[in-house]
């Protein structure tokens, strides 16, 4: 995509960039992408890795001698008169750079608030790619950008952005939208001759599921029917419920239910699925955010983590028009699929960052709401003194079971889940019980303080806004 556009007519600046857990897979992404667009360079980069971090950038193609590894802050702001890129591993050190906009893509809760919100504080705008940190104090973010003068956004290339540009998108087109989400991860390969699914690493045994291939008259029994013959496979993962709480604030779009319907799907029936009950589909209401397993034959192109939005058709004859050009319809007419199949993470960054500084536009929504809240059940019993440790590829909290509540669902008190994270257990909780932020014995505080106040200016609901701090 040509990027020029996003400039002001005559300007020759060049956008700068922070960039925090910088040795991460999203990182790369971005940094690798950098290197091709006009008038965007990094600035200062922070990984607790930083000979890793500089290894990956003399690979991608960066000079070694534009490589500054930097242990103060005067190493810092020397680097940047230089011109060098600071690479450190202390994110306290990003504000001595000159920059622009930090992209925030540590994961961790309580270190990426604390350096989105010190940029924020210096006016500066923040792209935010840690959904763990987003769906804790997103809200409060939000209100130190406004405060501040400046932008705090989602990050185009991660499904939230995604999916919140398509929405924005349907909406000026005046499409009524039922419900918008994404694929998981990692779509479910069938091999007919072998009767297995196959999701990334894993493969099982899928008896029956060949003849489920077709949704039939009962769409949720065949659903069903699939759900069952994939069960060894895991459903669920705690960054998808994540990501679509991070939708639901900034869009108002908001869970079906609790664990999300999670369907197993081909692409071309979703204007089937995500219809009502009262048409044949899953929706117990519309409005619905929710995520697809997205079932495919061997050499059926993948949905690659894409995301969609399924609304109500209008004019017969303007629909069929499109279905006959390839546009997923349901079968009675009445709801069509719009999809993007792909998410390209950092390669698709440059838009948000660009936008953001020179534009002053977010790529997330301009208004977010505590439409939602990303809250955890216990798994099992888990008595007093259990360290809610954080961890895994999905940063999942060990004995705990995400869930995303409607925010007229949501007790007060709830604990965020990403507040939960790491934090020790001040009384039993029983299993299937919702963790509270009483249950909490060392919630760390500034985080506390973000949720509680953001909170307080953003709620939706009375239910949400009181808190009982332990």
């Amino acid at each position: 995509m040509n990027l020029r556009h996003l400039f002001a007519e005559g300007s020759d600046r060049t956008v700068r960039y922070a960039l925090s857990g910088a040795g991460g897979g999203f990182a790369r992404t971005l940094l690798s992408q950098t290197l091709r667009v006009d008038r965007l360079a990094p600035a200062v980069l922070c990984d607790r890795e930083v000979a890793r971090l500089r290894d990956m950038l003399i690979e991608l193609g960066y000079q070694p001698d534009a490589l500054r590894v930097c242990a103060d802050e005067d190493e810092v702001a020397v680097a940047g008169r230089d011109g060098a890129i600071a690479l450190v591993a202390d994110g306290a050190l990003l504000g001595a750079g000159e920059w622009d906009i930090l992209v925030e893509a540590t994961g961790s809760p309580v270190h990426g608030y604390a350096m989105a919100r010190a940029a924020l504080d210096s006016k500066r705008h923040v792209a935010m790619v840690s959904k763990e940190v987003d769906s804790v104090a997103g809200l409060r973010l939000a209100d130190l950008a406004e405060e501040n003068g400046v932008v705090y956004t989602t990050a185009d290339g991660d499904q939230p952005a995604n999916l919140i540009g398509l929405i924005t998108w349907a909406q000026l087109l005046g499409l009524d939208i039922v419900a918008v989400g994404k694929s998981s991860e990692y779509d479910l390969v069938l091999d007919p001759a072998a009767e297995t699914v196959t999701q990334l690493d894993s493969t099982v045994p899928a008896p029956g599921l060949n003849g489920l291939l077709e949704l039939g008259a009962d769409v949720p029994a065949t659903l069903a029917a699939r759900a069952e013959a994939v069960a060894a496979l895991p459903v669920g993962a705690t960054a998808d419920y994540c990501e679509m709480a991070v939708v639901a604030t900034n869009t108002g779009f908001r869970p079906d239910t609790e664990l999300l319907h999670y369907p197993v799907a081909r692409i071309a029936e979703l204007a089937d699925i995500y219809a009502p009950r009262t048409d044949g589909g899953v929706l117990n209401r519309t409005g619905a955010v929710d995520v697809f397993r997205a079932l495919r034959l061997p050499g059926e192109a993948s949905f690659a983590g894409g995301v969609f939005a399924v609304v109500r058709t209008t004019d017969p004859g303007t629909w069929e028009t499109l279905r006959g050009k390839g546009h997923v319809l349901s079968r009675d007419g009445r709801y069509a699929a719009i999809y993007l199949p792909y998410h390209l993470m950092g390669v698709e960054t440059p838009v948000s960052l660009l936008s953001a500084v020179v534009h002053h536009r977010p790529s997330g929504g301009t208004d977010p709401r505590a439409h939602a809240v990303l809250a955890g059940r216990a798994r099992r019993d888990l008595p007093a003194g259990t360290v809610l440790d954080m961890g895994g590829h999905h940063h999942d909290v060990a004995g705990v079971r995400a869930v995303l509540l409607r925010d007229e669902d949501a007790p007060a008190g709830v604990a965020p889940l990403y507040l939960a994270a790491h934090t020790t257990l001040a009384r039993d909780v029983r299993a299937g019980e919702l963790i509270g932020i009483a249950d909490l014995a060392n919630p760390e505080t500034e985080l506390l303080t973000a949720w509680t106040e953001g909170l307080a200016t953003r709620s939706t609901h009375t239910g949400t806004t009181t808190v009982t701090l332990p």
